[in-house]
C-alpha cells in the first residue's frame, strides 16, 4: 500500500495501555466523579528543580512549584461573601487565576482557577471554602488547558462546530467538562424532547442531566453526576446546539489519496448522508459473513443502520471509492457516550490489500486530533481481519473476549486538532 500526500510520523501522537473491559456490554457509560484528594503527596522537590517565584512556600522558606486546582462553590448572593471566600484562600497562599459566576436563584456559584502551593490539598481548599460560608464545593485538579479563558474557548469550540457537524458532541463535552453525551435520532411521533422553549431543559430534580434538541428533531443527553448543571451552562449548551442547527448540513472536504499494488488508485474521504445509495450498494455486495462481522447482528437489519452512521452528528465516517466513483470501503468513528468506537467495512474482493488498515489509521488519528480519550472496536474473536489492522498499528493491544465477541480497547492520547478544510457551508 503506498500513499499519496500522507507521511504517516512515528506513531507518538497517542499511546495504547490496558483499559479493562468496556462498559459497551451494558450500554452505560457514566462518567466517574473525581477522587476527593487527587495529590500525589510527594514530598519537596530538590534543589536542582525548585523554581522560585511562584506561590507557596515551606516552612524552610524555600519557593516550591504551584499546582492548579479547579473548585466551584456556592455562596449567599451579598456583598462581603466572595470577599470573605478569598481571604481564607489567600491564607493558605493561594492566588485565584480566573473566577466565572453563575447566578442562581439562591446564590451565586462561583467557579475558580486556582493556583496553589505544592502539597496543598482538596480537603484543605474546601475546608478553607466551607469556613467562608460556601457549601456545594468541588475541586478537581487543573492542568495547562484550563488557562485558556471562557470566552476564548467559547469561540474556539463554536469554530469547530462551525467548522464540522461532527464535533458537536466533542465539543459539549469540553464546554462542560467530563460528561457522558448521548445523541438518539427523531423517530415519527416522538413527543418534544426539550423543554418549553422547545431547545433545552434541565432536569430540576438533580440538575445533573440536560436534554436538548438536536439539529435533526432528536435529543442530545448530557450527563454530568459528579456536579450539577448550572442555568448558565444550560444556556451555553443551548447556543452551541443552535449554531450548528442554523449552519445546517456540510462537511469539510479533504482527500486522500491511495494506490493498491495491481488494482490502481484510491480515494479516502469523510462520508456524509449523500453517500447512501453507494453504501447500500457496498452492503448488497458484500458475503453474509463479512456484514455478520461488522454489525454483529441480522444481516437483514445491516441497511438500516446506514442513515444513522453517515449522519455526522453521530460521529466520522470515511468512505474509500474506486476512480469509477464506487465505494469499497466504510471506516466510522462513533460517539458513544464518552467513549468512542471505531469500525471498519471492506468489500469482500478488496480484503486483505491494506485497505482497511489505512482506514483504521485515519481513524485513529481523527479520535486523537478530536481529543477523544479512549477508542475500542468490536469485532468476532474470528475476525482476523481487524486483528490485523489493529496489530498493524505497531502498538501495545487489550484483547477481551466474551462468548465469542472481542472488543479491542485503546487509550488515546489526545493531541492538538488539526483546523479543517473549508466546509460546504450554505449547500
Amino acid at each position: 500500500m503506498k500513499r499519496v500526500n500522507d507521511e504517516r510520523p512515528a506513531p507518538s501522537w497517542f499511546r495504547l495501555t490496558p483499559s479493562g473491559f468496556r462498559a459497551w456490554w451494558t450500554g452505560r457509560h457514566e462518567p466517574s466523579p473525581p477522587a476527593g484528594d487527587t495529590d500525589t503527596g510527594a514530598g519537596p522537590s530538590s534543589p536542582a528543580g525548585r523554581r522560585t517565584g511562584q506561590a507557596g512556600a515551606d516552612p524552610l522558606g524555600l519557593d516550591l512549584p504551584a499546582v492548579l486546582w479547579r473548585m466551584r462553590a456556592t455562596v449567599r448572593d451579598e456583598p462581603g461573601s466572595l470577599a470573605a471566600l478569598c481571604d481564607r484562600l489567600a491564607r493558605l497562599g493561594v492566588d485565584i487565576v480566573s473566577l466565572q459566576t453563575h447566578p442562581l436563584a439562591d446564590g451565586v456559584v462561583d467557579e475558580f482557577l486556582l493556583r496553589a502551593p505544592a502539597g496543598t490539598t482538596a480537603a484543605e481548599l474546601t475546608s478553607e471554602v466551607e469556613l467562608a460560608g460556601g457549601w456545594d464545593v468541588w475541586t478537581e485538579r487543573g492542568d495547562a488547558h484550563d488557562l485558556v479563558d471562557a470566552p476564548t474557548r467559547a469561540v474556539a469550540l463554536a469554530t469547530r462546530t462551525a467548522l464540522d457537524p461532527s464535533e458537536l458532541p466533542l465539543a459539549l463535552r469540553q464546554l462542560l467538562g467530563r460528561c457522558a453525551i448521548r445523541q438518539v435520532p427523531a423517530r415519527p411521533g416522538d413527543a418534544s424532547v426539550a423543554g418549553p422553549d422547545g431547545t433545552a431543559e434541565l432536569d430540576e430534580e438533580t440538575g445533573t442531566r440536560m436534554r436538548l434538541r438536536a439539529p435533526d428533531g432528536g435529543a442530545i443527553t448530557v450527563e454530568r453526576p459528579y456536579l450539577p448543571f448550572t442555568p448558565a451552562e444550560l444556556a451555553r449548551a443551548r447556543a452551541l446546539v443552535e449554531l450548528d442547527s442554523r449552519l445546517g448540513p456540510r462537511l469539510p472536504l479533504s482527500e486522500d489519496l491511495l494506490t493498491v499494488p495491481g488494482a490502481g488508485h484510491f480515494t479516502v474521504r469523510r462520508a456524509d448522508p449523500r453517500d447512501l445509495e453507494a453504501a447500500k450498494a457496498l452492503h448488497a455486495r458484500c458475503s453474509t459473513q463479512t456484514l455478520r462481522r461488522r454489525y454483529h447482528g441480522p444481516v437483514g437489519d445491516a441497511d438500516r443502520y446506514l442513515r444513522h452512521l453517515l449522519s455526522p452528528n453521530f460521529g466520522r465516517t470515511l468512505v474509500v471509492e474506486t476512480g469509477q466513483g464506487q465505494v469499497v470501503g466504510l471506516g466510522h468513528l462513533l460517539w458513544d457516550g464518552d467513549e468512542t468506537e471505531v469500525a471498519l467495512l471492506v468489500e469482500d474482493a478488496w480484503q486483505r490489500r491494506g485497505i482497511g488498515g489505512e482506514l483504521l489509521y485515519r481513524l485513529v488519528r481523527m479520535a486523537a486530533e478530536a481529543g477523544c480519550e479512549a477508542v475500542y472496536a468490536v469485532t468476532q474473536a474470528s475476525s482476523t481481519g481487524m486483528l490485523a489492522a489493529m496489530r498493524g498499528l505497531d502498538l501495545p493491544l487489550e484483547y477481551q473476549v466474551e462468548e465469542g465477541t472481542l472488543v479491542i480497547t485503546a487509550r488515546v492520547e489526545p493531541v492538538r486538532p488539526v483546523t479543517p478544510a473549508p466546509s460546504r457551508l450554505g449547500e
